[in-house]
């Protein structure tokens, strides 16, 4: 059992027989009375988000997660497969349990993290930066811009992407998987 007061961002627990991770953590303190721990939760077998505050001194049962390295292989329609890159065992993962908001940076034969919790997987760890190719990009010209102009491309995932004028069909991209913007152009 840990105290609330010890959530973090990252930090994952069971609580009412379901297990949860912390999205975000604000801890508040009033002029009287005891502090309260506001949370915004997601259950890791549902994918639903909530807010939960708790009081402080209240409890919660931490769990171990176990993190290991796998590769993305393929998508049936179903299940996204990954294998384990060190026993070559295959896990099938339906899109609910990656997460919508994941779905567009994974890349055949990419390697992600997978999270078990007693041998059922939980959550996807996708890398800080994804490189990916321009497949479809606007025709812009720059003219009389004051400010950096942008546009938008898709890229080889399907993915939508404001980028600045030059990057061009064919060009590789990194975006930053946490927010979905672009950082750099990779190659021409």
């Amino acid at each position: 059992m840990i105290d609330v007061n010890e959530l973090r961002k990252g930090t994952t627990f069971t609580m009412d027989g379901e297990l949860y991770k912390v999205l975000e953590y604000v801890h508040h303190k009033p002029g009287r009375g005891k502090a309260t721990i506001r949370t915004t939760l997601r259950n890791l077998r549902t994918g639903a988000t909530i807010q939960h505050n708790f009081i402080s001194g209240d409890k919660v049962e931490d769990i171990y997660i176990e993190r290991r390295p796998v590769q993305y292989l393929y998508n049936d329609g179903t299940f996204y497969h990954f294998m384990d890159k060190e026993t070559y065992e295959q896990t099938a993962l339906p899109a609910s349990a990656i997460g919508e908001n994941k779905l567009p940076y994974i890349k055949e034969n990419m390697e992600v993290m997978l999270s078990t919790y007693e041998g059922e997987p939980i959550d996807l760890e996708l890398p800080i930066t994804v490189d990916m190719e321009v497949v479809e990009s606007e025709f812009a010209v720059a003219g009389d811009t004051a400010t950096g102009a942008m546009k938008k491309i898709t890229t080889e995932t399907g993915l939508e992407v404001s980028v600045p004028l030059f990057v061009e069909r064919g060009d590789v991209i990194r975006v930053d998987t946490r927010s979905g913007e672009y950082v750099e152009r990779v190659s021409k």
